[in-house]
């Protein structure tokens, strides 16, 4: 029991960090992957912010990251249809960790903000 008592915080603390790294790791996964896909509608002739708006927040609900809103997602240019054949579009989600920590309350990443970005070229007919 003494030997318990003496490991168990150390073990539960490992753990529980293992979790919230894990957690991180994952969601940041997403992330990314949302961005990929608010770029490739982005690129797309008529494309409006919107539209990709919709589908980065689309894409982080179905992967159950339901606390994102088209507030988190920036797009640039804003409107994408701007942009001119070849230019870069830029679709950008930022999301704090406290609202998909599995954790009630995050011991090692509480304030930490994840951003994720990516850029493609617009394609368009000239």
């Amino acid at each position: 029991m003494v030997e318990f008592a003496i490991v168990a915080p150390v073990f539960f603390l490992l753990v529980f960090g293992m979790i919230e790294y894990g957690r991180l790791v994952m969601v940041q996964q997403v992330l990314t992957n949302a961005t990929r896909e608010g770029a490739r509608q982005a690129v797309l002739d008529g494309a409006t912010t919107s539209e990709v708006k919709q589908v980065v927040v689309d894409y982080l609900h179905s992967s159950s990251i339901s606390s994102a809103d088209s507030g988190d997602v920036t797009v640039s240019p804003d409107p994408p249809s701007s942009a001119g054949s070849g230019d870069p579009v830029t679709v950008s989600v930022s999301l704090s960790f406290n609202q998909v920590s599995w954790l009630p309350s995050p011991m090692f990443l509480g304030g930490k903000t994840m951003n994720a970005q990516s850029i493609m070229r617009r394609e368009s007919v000239q």
